[in-house]
């Protein structure tokens, strides 16, 4: 889990203090540890947008630079860095993403001759066979090492509270105690394959944990689709689409009935600050179609892509209705 995030009963970004394995300084656990750890990489990322900074775990699918990690590691990401540990540091873009799955994919600025992680088949996963899960832990840029065993297949849960709420949908329980920028990191079986990408932990009121990892298959499939330039409603390809807003905490009904999504903000000289929407406008459509909540307007503005028109109608806060034609710019992944 990146660093960054509030709290709830399951977390994709905040975990639980993790006890790192402990390997013999000889030279078969130093090579062991170094085949464990091989093709990770750690994640820095920049929101200039908040002022903030995130970290997260990431690992290499190609020797020429594509890394697969969570979305939320990335998301509203200005500047991504992607650090070899013990080596160079990459800029990197983003070549697509699906919200829903938590998966994103990618491409390092310049690289060439990486080392790959070996990907498994996570279909053969099952119950009480031993992992390892490898991620930057703290993100204090050095990678950690913990084991575990495969407690749940086929789980969903429910991550973060209230509009930042999202459903992780058949997923692999771990006890491996992940934690703080362990998301994005590899899942390993007991032969060093990645079966699955560390993504979200819980905490019971008892201490004890549980890690959750997204299957390597559904995560290879995503990066393939990404790969084929191939948009559909949960997977995004290319650059995001930006209006310029901030969410309100709430959706909510006005006076003359009409329901949309609050605006909690506007970035200055954004296309939604130059159509004229203001804090506290109510957005109750994107070119046409009826919008109800935060979420169903993500899906509809991912649909398109920087540089296309769409017209976007409010009510503000006095109840007068206004449309406009707008601009997408280009901004940071959703």
């Amino acid at each position: 889990m990146p660093i960054r995030a509030a709290a709830a009963r399951f977390f994709l970004l905040v975990g639980v203090a993790a006890a790192t394995l402990t390997l013999a300084a000889s030279p078969s656990a130093t090579a062991s540890r170094a085949a464990l750890t091989t093709g990770v990489l750690e994640i820095q990322t920049r929101y200039a947008l908040s002022n903030g900074a995130g970290a997260g775990t990431g690992m290499v699918l190609t020797s020429s630079g594509e890394v697969l990690t969570n979305n939320h590691v990335i998301r509203g990401a200005t500047q991504i860095r992607v650090r070899v540990p013990g080596g160079r540091t990459y800029l990197a873009r983003v070549l697509g993403y699906s919200i829903s799955a938590d998966i994103a994919l990618l491409k390092l600025r310049g690289a060439s001759g990486l080392r790959t992680v070996s990907l498994g088949n996570s279909s053969t996963v099952e119950i009480g066979d031993d992992v390892t899960a490898v991620g930057n832990a703290g993100g204090t840029g050095t990678l950690t090492v913990k084991e575990g065993s495969i407690t749940g297949r086929g789980v969903t849960i429910t991550v973060g509270t209230g509009e930042s709420s999202a459903r992780l949908s058949r997923v692999l329980e771990t006890s491996a105690d992940l934690s703080q920028g362990d998301s994005g990191g590899p899942l390993l079986d007991s032969a060093g394959r990645v079966v699955g990408v560390n993504a979200a932990a819980s905490l019971s009121r008892s201490g004890d944990s549980d890690g959750y990892a997204v299957p390597i298959n559904r995560a290879k499939t995503i990066a393939m689709q990404i790969r084929a330039g191939t948009s559909t409603a949960s997977v995004h390809v290319g650059p995001t689409p930006f209006l310029g807003i901030s969410l309100g905490s709430s959706d909510e009904p006005r006076s003359t009935g009409a329901a949309g999504v609050l605006v909690g903000g506007v970035s200055p000289s954004s296309p939604a600050a130059r159509a004229g929407l203001e804090r506290g406008d109510l957005i109750v459509s994107f070119n046409g179609n009826a919008v109800r909540s935060s979420s169903n307007l993500v899906t509809r503005l991912l649909r398109w892509n920087p540089g296309d028109r769409v017209r976007i109608g409010w009510v503000d806060a006095f109840g007068a209705r206004d449309d406009a034609i707008v601009t997408l710019a280009s901004g940071p992944p959703q």
